[in-house]
């Protein structure tokens, strides 16, 4: 056991904590309307509980211990092995007790299934969005995460083994999420008055402040996946720093030469775009190949949540897809370009094996599109049947804080 690696993984996963909640659920709740934030707030902060209390009953064990190419087993449900109160002696997880391992990996799984609510925002019967999220989290998130993380001499995941490259969460949990998302869109249908009414964020403020808690929190999220305190945790946060810099001022600059005026909500919307680029390279591309990602993160993703978003024709409320899927699709493909040392990498030693890397990438990208969009369709059909995927349309019209939990946000 290592202090100063405890010590840090201590902080890292406080501060994923924090970009759930209070971060993401600010930045989604300044994004709708006023008479929905309460139930994006109430949404995001049940179902990243939600992830956290699966996580430890068996989705833990699931993804992290030995099984197969696709789930782990079950020694670990429960947390069970991990504290011996006879003795007070931990497990051990390389440099840190596994115990804090798996609670800093429980706040992924968390944030995870609370990114997919932005799609569907508005319209969700909340008790369909709980049952969608057991099911997703069990059959799509826990398999992926086994499949990518997973490292074992016997019995790797599937996408460990071919040698994918995902630091901090590219596939697991922004492409993972940002597929579940938009198949939600097109599943639960677009909101009453979509493309005919204004449907203006509310409160801009809270969406900015929401937006550099996440930028905070992400340094937990990225340089804290380098699992201890140390040269790869300093790189890994280095270049959170300036991909998130890059794509802010990218899509920035790309709005201001398409509408005339850069936006307080395109600046924000950059950031995030450049922290979910980032996110899968974070520790194994150079400070460079950092800064190129996280630039074009930004500008891709502004395509991503207006041509490609027509394109699509769904009403991912909050550009759940456009900025978590093709920021994650992004950053995951240029992972296996900028890993190089040739462009400033700390991996591949030969220029050649990039293209062999980018095509393994792919699989991975492409993997996680077709499970999670199957998993996703099927769970979203599953909480229609068990109680009604969305609510009646008067209850839409007067807005979920007051019909579905009784609150109003703003009093007059």
């Amino acid at each position: 056991m290592d202090k100063a690696d405890i010590s840090w993984l201590l902080v890292s996963t406080l501060l994923v904590l924090m970009m759930a909640v209070p971060g993401l659920a600010l930045f989604y709740g300044g994004l709708v309307r006023s008479k929905n934030v309460l139930s994006v707030l109430m949404q995001v902060t049940c179902t990243f509980a939600i992830g956290l209390v699966l996580w430890f009953v068996y989705g833990y064990s699931l993804a992290f211990t030995e099984g197969n190419a696709f789930f782990g087993g079950f020694s670990r449900v429960f947390f069970s092995g991990m504290f011996t109160p006879a003795d007070g002696s931990y497990a051990a997880s390389g440099t840190l007790t596994e115990l804090l391992f798996a609670s800093f990996q429980a706040t992924f799984a968390g944030i995870t299934c609370a990114l997919i609510v932005g799609s569907f925002a508005e319209r969700a019967r909340f008790s369909a969005v709980l049952v969608f999220t057991v099911i997703w989290f069990t059959f799509a998130y826990v398999p992926i995460a086994h499949m990518v993380w997973f490292a074992s001499e016997t019995a790797p995941g599937l996408m460990n083994a071919r040698g994918a490259l995902d630091f901090a969460g590219g596939t697991v949990v922004h492409i993972n999420a940002g597929v579940a998302g938009l198949v939600g869109a097109y599943v639960v249908g677009k909101r009453v008055g979509y493309g005919r009414e204004a449907m203006q964020p509310h409160n801009l403020s809270m969406t900015y402040i929401g937006a550099m808690l996440l930028w905070v929190g992400w340094f937990g999220f990225n340089a804290g996946s380098a699992l201890a305190a140390n040269e790869g945790a300093t790189l890994a946060f280095f270049n959170t720093m300036i991909a998130t810099a890059g794509a802010l001022l990218g899509w920035t600059f790309v709005e201001w030469s398409i509408k005339g005026k850069p936006s307080v909500l395109g600046a924000a919307s950059g950031a995030v775009a450049g922290l979910v680029g980032i996110t899968p390279a974070a520790g194994l591309v150079g400070p460079v190949g950092a800064f190129i990602i996280g630039v074009l993160a930004g500008v891709i993703c502004v395509w991503g949540v207006n041509g490609l978003k027509r394109m699509l024709r769904a009403d991912d409320a909050l550009d759940v897809f456009g900025v978590h899927g093709v920021g994650g699709i992004v950053g995951a493909l240029l992972t296996g370009v900028f890993n190089a040392q040739a462009l400033g990498g700390p991996g591949l030693d030969n220029a050649g094996a990039i293209a062999g890397q980018v095509w393994v990438q792919l699989e991975g990208v492409l993997l996680t599109i077709v499970w999670s969009g199957v998993v996703a369709w099927i769970a979203y059909k599953i909480a229609d049947m068990v109680c009604g995927l969305r609510v009646p349309e008067d209850q839409e019209r007067e807005g979920l804080d007051v019909t579905s939990h009784g609150e109003s946000a703003y009093h007059s």
